[in-house]
């Protein structure tokens, strides 16, 4: 029988829905959830750095997790597990569990900057909730790099999965393959699709299909079959917008483009603030752009 295993495929790092005074709006949530399953997308990812959770109470991080499994059902929920502490984070994977949840997502340690043993005993905690757990490499907000030689040592001593690998080098897919060949490779920046996808990612932890889910998902699906006839011009046509998952103001430019396409984006929580008019200006002219190309 083969393993089913549901951090593959496109799994959106889902936008959170805010209110005018900036509380959560669930219902908005889970038809956002259930709308992006419909338009062909595998799963959503709440409490991402997309999903804002590091500003969120301890009660709203718990109900937007149950608010996903009502919507669209716990195999295609991975929530982010990041905190501070190991204790914490393993506490939110239960929760994931007791929701119905199949696996979550979990960064390093993050308040400073950890050494390979303690990143070692920080995945070994959360690993002890049960659940699987899938690794967030993302050196540069965080400071620690997963690098393929400690992925190969977390998913041999049975810690982690999976790897959301947001380095930019795409050249270590190669190497987590030749060290780890069972550990699931997963797309973590949109701006790499195609070079990852090409290199045998098994799937994306997805930022723009929040507002393109159709042509971001066909476009995942051409890369990960090799159809480069399919991939590149849509690679061509999307990647003004892809590359802002990279940028510092990656939430506001992709729910500013949520907007634009008829979607419920809206405003961030504090410390974020608006895009810039120059950013403005160039993450509106590059969405108008693929509207008008019928890539909604």
């Amino acid at each position: 029988m083969t393993e089913y295993r549901p951090w593959r495929g496109v799994l959106v790092a889902t936008a959170l829905p805010l209110h005018d005074d900036l509380s959560v709006d669930h219902d908005a949530y889970a038809e956002h959830c259930a709308w992006l399953i419909a338009n062909g997308c595998d799963g959503v990812v709440p409490n991402g750095s997309l999903g804002e959770y590091q500003v969120l109470t301890p009660e709203e991080r718990a109900r937007v997790v149950e608010t996903a499994v009502a919507a669209v059902g716990g195999e295609r929920v991975m929530p982010g597990v990041a905190a501070y502490g190991s204790a914490e984070a393993r506490r939110w994977a239960e929760q994931a569990g007791e929701a119905g949840c199949g696996a979550v997502m979990l960064l390093p340690p993050n308040a400073y900057r950890a050494d390979e043993r303690s990143v070692v005993a920080h995945y070994a905690e959360v690993a002890r909730s049960g659940l699987p757990v899938v690794a967030y490499n993302n050196p540069i907000d965080t400071k620690v790099d997963l690098v393929p030689e400690l992925l190969a040592r977390l998913h041999g001593e049975g810690h982690v999965r999976a790897v959301k690998e947001f380095s930019g080098d795409v050249r270590r897919a190669y190497r987590i393959a030749e060290l780890a060949p069972d550990l699931d490779l997963l797309i973590g920046a949109d701006d790499v699709l195609l070079e990852l996808a090409l290199a045998g990612a098994k799937g994306w932890v997805a930022g723009y299909p929040n507002a393109l889910p159709a042509s971001c998902v066909e476009l995942y699906r051409a890369a990960v079959a090799g159809d480069l006839n399919t991939a590149t011009p849509l690679y061509r046509a999307l990647h003004p917008l892809l590359r802002w998952d990279s940028q510092v103001e990656f939430v506001q430019a992709i729910k500013l483009s949520m907007d634009l396409a008829g979607r419920r984006g809206g405003p961030c929580r504090p410390p974020r603030v608006p895009l810039s008019p120059a950013q403005e200006a160039t993450v509106r002219a590059a969405t108008e752009k693929a509207l008008a190309a019928g890539l909604a």
